[in-house]
């Protein structure tokens, strides 16, 4: 690509495009003109290994086009039609996810994405229940809707603060290491839970409609929950008649090396919403499945929820052959493998890089924690610290670009979650170029 040619596509994005999440004046963004695998190029040719497959969404890897042919197929039968319309594509998806989800999750509403599947979760949790509240976590990430925001706890969300959708009630994270009642995993009394328990009864169960929670949490730092938190929280909304969500939209299909992140805790929630990896970012869709005995009840009462484009039959089609992808290329299975080999390399790098705190992951849904000191914890950069309070993390993230990797760092926080297709000499290719971004930070630790 020429100069002239780059220096248009600048302009362009520039002058008549706005970015998420960033001031706008100074960006420079890679200029992506292809991308295959775990791998995207920029115009210059220069190859940037994918670690975050871009947002955690990416999950087959770039450029499958077995993915493009099944869009091709179904646009040359039927591209849109009103949701009012059924379609083979949208009832052969539906089906196929009623298999793969657990338990009775039977029935879908199909969305455009993760937060509009977490605004209907909500919408439908109050409906359904005749109740109001919805208790949701402080570090959690929903969605950038009103809704979707209100519920996590994400600071991104503070500059719009004023009108935020109201009666969401936040409780503190299972948060095990940097636990907010000083407590190890090993021994506590799961005041992570108990805590819940009272928030429920002063805010009075009957007015609680829901709790909604990550299968895994993704971007507020892969925070781990202890391995019996999920089953408690599900005997609280059964001794009190709520209703369990779980935002599955990061953590879903394969990241977590099972198709959902609540397989690993033998969990059914009665509600789970989902995006990303159902169609690995190819094209937009989400969802909201949800358990017969919700279903049912709709059978006699209007399901007064809505979107144009529900159901669209180009993004069913492309969801179909992603979820065979995963199957027939056995990647939530190689998920699982090369998890498995991420954190053993870890383990080699904590030895190396004295400020790797924590390396907290599951599947290929991890992060890197960074702190200048071990014992006390004390982070490497505040969590929504000012400019100069994360200043210390500027050199690691320009550092890892430089090297040619894309991936997500955010505060302290380094993030490894590539495309499941990834192998063990990709893995290295990547923890090598990390670990030489960390070398900048090692000298800060005392």
């Amino acid at each position: 690509m020429t100069t002239a040619e780059q220096q248009a596509i600048a302009k362009n994005n520039a002058d008549y495009t706005l970015f998420s999440w960033s001031k706008q004046g100074g960006l420079n963004p890679i200029q992506v003109e292809r991308a295959e695998g775990v791998y995207l190029y920029d115009t210059d040719g220069k190859k940037y290994i994918d670690f975050s497959s871009q947002l955690m969404n990416v999950n087959i890897g770039h450029g499958n086009q077995r993915v493009t042919e099944a869009v091709v197929q179904q646009m040359k039968k039927v591209t849109y039609v009103t949701p009012s319309c059924s379609t083979q594509v949208r009832g052969e998806l539906g089906k196929k996810l009623a298999e793969i989800t657990p338990g009775n999750l039977t029935k879908t509403l199909f969305t455009l994405g993760g937060a509009d599947a977490i605004d209907n979760a909500i919408k439908l949790a109050r409906m359904y229940t005749g109740r109001h509240k919805v208790i949701a976590r402080y570090r959690a990430y929903h969605g950038a809707s009103y809704g979707a925001m209100s519920a996590g706890g994400d600071p991104r969300k503070l500059p719009a603060d004023s009108q935020q959708v109201p009666n969401f009630v936040h409780v503190e994270d299972a948060f095990c290491y940097r636990c907010p009642w000083s407590q190890k995993v090993e021994t506590c009394h799961r005041e992570c839970v108990s805590h819940i328990e009272r928030i429920i009864e002063f805010e009075g169960p009957g007015n609680i409609a829901a709790i909604l929670m990550e299968g895994e949490s993704g971007s507020s730092g892969c925070i781990k929950y202890p391995p019996d938190y999920w089953k408690r929280l599900r005997a609280i909304c059964d001794k009190h008649g709520i209703l369990l969500i779980a935002d599955e939209v990061m953590s879903g299909f394969g990241r977590t090396g099972k198709w959902f992140g609540v397989d690993h805790f033998e969990v059914v929630p009665d509600m789970m919403c989902f995006a990303k990896g159902i169609t690995a970012g190819y094209l937009p869709l989400g969802g909201l499945i949800v358990s017969d005995k919700i279903a049912k009840f709709y059978d006699e009462q209007p399901l007064m929820v809505g979107l144009t484009y529900s159901a669209h039959a180009v993004s069913c089609a492309a969801a179909l052959e992603v979820l065979k992808i995963y199957e027939d290329e056995n990647l939530i299975e190689n998920a699982r493998n090369m998890g498995q080999y991420v954190e053993q390399r870890m383990e080699e790098l904590k030895k190396k890089h004295p400020s790797i705190g924590d390396f907290r992951n599951t599947g290929l849904l991890g992060c890197i924690e960074l702190v200048k000191n071990r014992t006390t914890k004390e982070p490497m950069a505040v969590w929504n610290g000012t400019p100069s309070e994360v200043a210390l993390m500027n050199p690691v993230a320009a550092k890892i670009r430089e090297l040619g990797m894309y991936t997500f760092v955010r505060w302290n926080y380094i993030f490894i979650a590539p495309p499941l297709c990834i192998t063990k000499e990709q893995i290295d290719e990547g923890l090598e170029i990390i670990s030489k971004a960390i070398e900048l930070v090692d000298v800060h630790c005392y």
